[in-house]
């Protein structure tokens, strides 16, 4: 969870604020703060986000936007500082019965009397009367955080008269049975999804009276990792409420880097963990005309990890973000307060806490700045064979509780999907709430399905697949038939339907016979796989990638998809490479071939060659992509603006975060004759002849600064 960082002191700058940043109203990049402005967390992305409705949120609302920031506002949905409506002073009504609560009777809380909620009918009139504060302040968008219901909750008052309003019957204990179990997660769902559309009615009605256009978005972890960590949140329902602008998703080193198992052994896989929880919230959106930021954070919420551990590790999901080229919209941190300010086990000596280095400082600064630039045009993959998917459905958070949770390590998912990232195989998580929207499954040739742990949330989903594989798709169905939860009351056993298993629905529709056995099958213009086998058995077997990749190949080949495995994946978006080696694969180290700097080098070094060791990612420029014949940027720990590019100079302005370094790197025609510093000359500037490369260095202020270079 993300959690908020205790309060810094932080010294306040009443300066002239900055000049207005290029193509703000793109909200390429933004971040996230309970502070008000500080020359230690100017970051000079395009939107702060000021976090929390309490009293002293205008004045911080105010502080950013004085300061040239687009301003949004963020709240939790399911915890905050809300004593106001749990002691019933927002209504008079106590609200104390509708916490989370667990089997013994202890509340889930998050410290002293701040409680996850069991939203009651009023819970979401609470927030929005919250929200509309913030309204009144003139923020442009609102993001409702971490709608979150914990699978071990479901036992208190409130939560047991909602199950009597929602299903007409008497509550169950969710431990009972695999029925009770599957019907508690449902209303977990539904209660978050309720609660949100109150608050975007509320921001719709005001957007109504005041002539305004103010946005909703929900931060959320991704659906792998909610169903990991046992949480149940509405996830792909909130793209259907009128309201819901989208998702910022919110995946960093401390979802990640949550154990999996392949080829028989559990361990941390943060890249390939990360990859594919950012293709599942992007997945979220597609289609859908939604927005989505990718969240990547320099710390974590857990303070013990040395900073080479931090650093090692978001480079890892930083790369990961990256892979998925359809974003190009980015919260470049959460809580800069706590990586500025902060103070965690320095990589030499665990037992000394430093802040942050200078080296990481400059890094940070000079990927948060790239940033704003990937939305490009020209996008080449060096991978293997694309257009493979793994289906999803947000059931995988229903069948993680007693009395029979799915397994624990999320095989059944991991199972059928790691085998893939790990030959290079930029395979996607694949909403199956999604798949009956336009076009949805258009660039999917390949979809890998298991019923194991999941459930079709209803019969529209099979609708879609049919028709898709009639005209040409690839399916695999991975199961054994033998969940328990294929038992519940559901759409496929009630209403005048008697399927022991959803899946005898879609092979109905597929025209295939109900208990068709294990082999292939042409279907239309497509075929039909049939793996009679447990997605988890493929992890914990130390071969079963290999036997479930060569079902897949044989499916592929037959039908002519063309099959290449890579040990590595590599994205080239315009100008930038994204490279990541992988490890756990075969091949020889991934090697670049041309000349590139690093983002990831705080030097920002110019290389002849790029060489990757298995399990190591990087964020290249490629130098040979920049123009000869003028100036123009290779990466800068400043924020770069005002640009006048000139056939014999070249100038901007920069502004950085205070007391960090500012390194500027440029491709320049030739050596320069002058470079100054608000007029005055640079007393560090190096060029590079081999690669026409020019570095600049001074220390960042938190005011504009003007660089102008001459040759």
């Amino acid at each position: 969870m993300m959690l908020i960082p205790p309060i810094a002191m932080l010294t306040q700058s009443q300066g002239n604020p900055g000049l207005q940043r290029t193509d703000q109203s793109l909200e390429r990049t933004c971040f996230q703060t309970g502070r008000p402005y500080s020359d230690r967390l100017d970051l000079r992305a395009d939107v702060a986000i000021v976090y929390g409705i309490g009293s002293d949120m205008p004045s911080r609302v105010e502080s950013w936007r004085s300061r040239g920031y687009r301003v949004h506002l963020m709240t939790g949905v399911a915890w905050g500082e809300y004593q106001d409506y749990l002691y019933g002073r927002f209504d008079g009504v106590n609200h104390e019965d509708e916490v989370q609560t667990e089997q013994s009777g202890n509340k889930i809380g998050h410290g002293g009397d701040v409680y996850y909620m069991s939203p009651g009918a009023d819970y979401g009139k609470y927030l929005a009367a919250g929200v509309r504060k913030a309204l009144d302040s003139g923020v442009e968008a609102v993001h409702l955080e971490e709608p979150e219901f914990w699978v071990r909750g479901g036992y208190g008052a409130g939560f047991k008269r909602e199950w009597k309003a929602y299903y007409g019957e008497d509550w169950q204990p969710p431990d009972s049975s695999v029925d009770a179990r599957w019907r508690a997660s449902k209303l977990m769902y539904y209660l978050y999804r309720r609660a949100l559309q109150q608050v975007f009615d509320s921001v719709l009605k005001y957007n109504r009276e005041h002539h305004t256009s103010v946005r909703c978005y929900v931060p959320t972890h991704s659906l792998p990792n909610y169903a990991h960590w046992r949480i149940v949140s509405p996830e792909s329902s909130l793209a259907r409420l009128k309201g819901c602008d989208g998702y910022i998703a919110q995946v960093w080193t401390g979802t990640a880097r949550t154990p999996n198992v392949y080829r028989g052994v559990k361990k941390e896989r943060t890249f390939e963990t990360a990859f594919l929880e950012y293709g599942a919230m992007q997945n979220l959106v597609r289609a859908t005309g939604r927005r989505v930021w990718y969240l990547a954070d320099p710390v974590e919420d857990d303070p013990n990890h040395d900073w080479g551990d931090y650093r090692r590790n978001w480079q890892a999901t930083l790369a990961a973000s990256l892979l998925q080229p359809e974003v190009w919209r980015y919260e470049v941190m959460p809580w800069p307060e706590r990586i500025w300010t902060g103070a965690y086990p320095s990589e030499g000596d665990p037992s000394k806490r430093v802040g942050i280095s200078s080296d990481y400082a400059t890094e940070l600064q000079v990927v948060i700045n790239a940033l704003k630039n990937m939305r490009q045009r020209q996008v080449r993959w060096d991978a293997g064979t694309r257009g493979i998917g793994v289906a999803v459905s947000d059931s995988l958070m229903f069948e993680r509780g007693d009395p029979t949770p799915s397994d624990g390590d999320m095989s059944h998912f991991y199972g059928l999907a790691m085998p893939f990232v790990k030959r290079g195989m930029p395979v996607q998580p694949i909403q199956l709430e999604n798949v009956n929207l336009p076009g949805y499954l258009d660039s999917t040739r390949l979809l890998l399905i298991s019923y194991q742990g999941m459930k079709p949330l209803g019969p529209e989903a099979h609708e879609a697949i049919a028709a898709w594989v009639k005209k040409g798709g690839l399916l695999m169905f991975v199961d054994r038939d033998d969940d328990p939860y294929l038992g519940v009351r559901e759409w496929w056993n009630t209403g005048g339907r008697h399927y022991k298993t959803p899946r005898e629905h879609l092979f109905e529709l597929l025209g295939l016979d109900r208990d068709a056995p294990e082999g292939e099958y042409k279907v239309g213009l497509g075929a039909v796989s049939v793996v009679r086998r447990d997605p988890s058995d493929f992890a914990r077997d130390p071969r079963g990638d290999q036997k479930l990749v060569a079902k897949a190949r044989s499916l592929a080949e037959l039908h002519h998809l063309p099959w290449e495995e890579s040990n590595h994946l590599v994205l080239r978006r315009g100008p930038y490479v994204v490279a990541a080696s992988l490890d756990e694969s075969t091949g020889s180290p991934l090697s670049l071939q041309g000349h590139f700097v690093d983002l990831f080098d705080p030097e920002l070094r110019a290389k002849d060659g790029v060489e990757l060791a298995p399990g190591t990612q990087r964020l290249l420029v490629d130098l040979d992509r920049l123009p000869a014949r003028s100036a123009s940027v290779i990466g800068c720990s400043a924020s770069v603006d005002g640009v006048l590019a000139k056939t014999k100079s070249w100038s901007a302005t920069l502004e950085g975060v205070s007391a960090t370094p500012c390194l500027l790197t440029l491709k320049v025609p030739g050596e320069p004759s002058s470079v100054k510093l608000d007029g005055h000359p640079v007393a560090t500037a190096e060029y590079d002849p081999q690669f026409h490369r020019l570095a600049v260095r001074f220390e960042n202020t938190a005011k504009p600064r003007r660089v102008e270079i001459r040759w």
